[in-house]
């Protein structure tokens, strides 16, 4: 098995929950309780933004090392330009849908607001993601953290990683205590329109970024051989996973109170303070962290483990992210993730311009929506699947 191909397939299988949890029917469905979140603080976005991360710090700090940091950063920033004309485009189709559809205007306003093409001024919000209408947020901050990867990437490979380290606490800490509201508090009264709102984001940047910027290192140090994670996650080393264990353990049964509405009120009030998931809180923090050192001891020491149930639950876990269709979505997981925005846009449309659905229907229409995301996945490596019939190759061949 390549290297990356355990994490591609990570990759789709956040895809694949992220799009079950996006999709949104009245009434609501079962389906969407399935998953991962109940249980735990860890949601299909950290590991998504995380493993994201983890990549660009992997791939490029192989290019930079090979051909120079310039070589690396023009690569980082073309696919940057490239993933913003993709964001561009699908939220410009989705407006362009909205004029010509019947109710278009009422049935995704929650989701757009007033947003129109005949609103400039919004439109340059959009453009600038100030603006970020609903389930098209995590891209605007992967373009975001890309602009600035190049020069982070490049202090990693000169030993600066530890200032990298200090820097992200440093803003995180700041989007804990509002800090960054200085900026965005002026920049919503300039924004604001007709629909009452301005500043739109699911994602505090400074909050967020953390999860992307510590997978970056990661990644950075793993491509220039100064990590063996296999030493770090080592069968021998018990008390990680122990440790990673007690942490998940500790947050179990406060997930399942927040997550039923059970939660006393005389504690809520405090935890809440803690729990803001925009601004990836410090119980989202230390509940990633946990959750994403347990697995990765797993893939990694699992297998080496003398315990046989360690072994298998290892076998288990890595089955799980083997399989073909979640790592042919996971390689190409950005483009997949912006067609899953127009799945989610169109499944919240048809919902609502038609009775209730069931939940034997609803459950239909999320398995089908699933096998839509591989369209343009499979669409990009349409040569492996669609090789070029004998007769219409050229000449000689």
């Amino acid at each position: 098995m390549k290297r990356f191909d355990i994490i591609d397939g990570m990759r789709g299988y956040f895809l694949v929950f992220m799009l079950i949890n996006h999709l949104v029917f009245v009434g609501g469905y079962w389906l969407v309780e399935v998953n991962h979140r109940q249980f735990a603080f860890v949601e299909d976005a950290q590991g998504f933004v995380f493993l994201s991360g983890l990549l660009v710090g992997m791939v490029y700090a192989r290019k930079m090392v090979k051909n120079g940091y310039s070589d690396g950063r023009n690569k980082i920033w073309s696919r940057a330009l490239e993933l913003y004309r993709y964001a561009m485009g699908v939220i410009i189709a989705i407006l362009l849908a909205r004029l010509v559809l019947p109710d278009g205007y009422a049935l995704w306003w929650n989701w757009l607001g007033d947003t129109s093409l005949a609103d400039p001024t919004r439109l340059l919000a959009v453009a600038t993601f100030v603006f970020q209408p609903t389930f098209m947020d995590i891209l605007p901050q992967y373009i975001i953290y890309m602009i600035v990867s190049p020069i982070l990437i490049w202090l990693c490979l000169n030993g600066k990683w530890m200032h990298i380290m200090l820097g992200s606490v440093i803003l995180w800490m700041a989007g804990q205590l509002g800090l960054h509201r200085i900026l965005t508090e002026p920049l919503n009264t300039l924004a604001m329109g007709p629909d009452e709102q301005g500043v739109r984001v699911s994602f505090n940047l400074l909050g967020w970024q953390i999860v992307f910027f510590s997978a970056l290192v990661a990644g950075a140090l793993t491509a220039d051989r100064r990590i063996d994670w296999h030493k770090i996650f080592s069968p021998d080393r018990n008390f990680v996973p122990l440790a990673a264990l007690a942490v998940c353990l500790f947050f179990l049964p406060l997930r399942i109170l927040t997550a039923h509405g059970l939660m006393p009120d005389f504690m809520i009030g405090k935890f809440a303070a803690m729990e803001v998931r925009a601004d990836f809180g410090p119980v989202y923090l230390m509940n990633f962290a946990a959750a994403a050192v347990g697995l990765a001891w797993l893939l990694i020491a699992g297998p080496r483990h003398r315990s046989p149930t360690v072994q298998k639950l290892a076998a288990a876990v890595t089955w799980v992210f083997s399989l073909r269709f979640l790592q042919l979505l996971g390689r190409h997981s950005l483009h997949v993730y912006v067609w899953h925005v127009a799945i989610v846009y169109a499944v919240y449309y048809i919902d609502g311009r038609t009775p209730e659905f069931s939940q034997a229907t609803k459950t239909l229409v999320a398995i089908v929506s699933i096998a839509l995301l591989a369209l343009p996945a499979l669409w990009r490596e349409r040569d492996r699947y669609l090789p070029v019939a004998a007769w219409m190759a050229p000449p000689g061949r």
